[in-house]
């Protein structure tokens, strides 16, 4: 009834815990069976390990949270040596976020997780492409098909591109994605949003501009996944302020095969579990068979 499958890959449910909210799944084990998630989404990765931001990195909004935290991680190789293994006896779906500041970089990783045992590897192109002066390569469309074609021919394994919902053109971003070799989509990432301390009268966060996510950001990511849905033909996978199993489902009629969950973990750290048995319920008490019937019939 709740299985999905994105690139041949089967998860037992559409539920993942999104990228850089549940680590690597370690702490979240000792609080609930997080084998019952469909998948998990790895820390976001880079080539080398990464600090993270200085200063202030997070902070809550009227609805949502403010994030500046910088991809702080122990870096591919950790991954790969320490976390996987640890990660592979959660007995669930595994999928490896990557990120980096370079095509380069994102080559590099991409040719340390081919041999590994990760499911799914996740490209984040939000982040700040050095050699583009800074400027994210999801935000131009000809620069992200530049970047996953790349990616692509190098990678072995199946490719979801997670797109900003910065680009300048959300259904051309994903249309030239898929061109580039995108086997699946995620979107949408946070929002870029900004907080001022009135009383120092300086930003709050030191890079000035942070990540905005949660509940505020929802019927726009909405919008997004369902205006994707309809000028692609590949898996979706839906996110941004899903804190419900009302909110996933919306997300799934809307077009996404799967769904993820983010800044809703840090109000209730089984808030994923409660989604699922929501999902499983609602489909019961409308005597829906397979989730796939309602899959984009919005």
């Amino acid at each position: 009834m709740l299985g999905v499958n994105i690139c041949g890959v089967e998860l037992k449910n559409p539920v993942i815990a999104a990228s850089g909210t549940f680590g690597f799944g370690q702490e979240y084990r000792e609080l609930w069976d997080v084998s019952k998630l469909g998948g998990i989404s790895s820390k976001g990765l880079t080539i080398n390990p990464k600090d993270g931001n200085d200063g202030i990195r997070m902070i809550e909004t009227a609805s949502g949270m403010l994030n500046s935290v910088g991809l702080q991680n122990p870096g591919v190789d950790n991954f790969i040596n320490i976390e996987l293994k640890k990660m592979k006896e959660l007995n669930t779906t595994i999928i490896a976020n990557l990120g980096g500041a370079t095509i380069e970089d994102y080559i590099k990783g991409i040719e340390k997780l081919n041999n590994t045992d990760v499911d799914l590897i996740e490209l984040n192109i939000s982040c700040p492409n050095v050699k583009q002066g800074g400027m994210a390569l999801g935000i131009k469309s000809e620069v992200a098909y530049d970047a996953v074609r790349k990616v692509k021919n190098v990678c072995k394994k199946p490719l979801i591109v997670k797109l900003s919902p910065n680009a300048e053109d959300i259904k051309d971003m994903a249309i030239k994605c898929v061109e580039a070799g995108a086997d699946a989509l995620s979107l949408v990432n946070t929002f870029k949003g900004m907080a001022i301390d009135i009383y120092n009268m300086k930003p709050v966060f030191n890079n000035v501009y942070a990540g905005l996510s949660g509940p505020a950001i929802k019927p726009i990511a909405l919008r997004m996944v369902n205006e994707v849905s309809k000028v692609t033909d590949v898996p979706i996978i839906g996110l941004g302020g899903i804190r419900t199993w009302q909110d996933a489902i919306e997300f799934i009629m809307a077009g996404a095969t799967a769904i993820q969950i983010g800044t809703a973990n840090f109000i209730k750290s089984d808030i994923c579990l409660d989604i699922i048995n929501g999902i499983e319920k609602f489909l019961e008490d409308r005597n829906i068979k397979n989730i796939k019937d309602i899959t984009g019939i919005i």
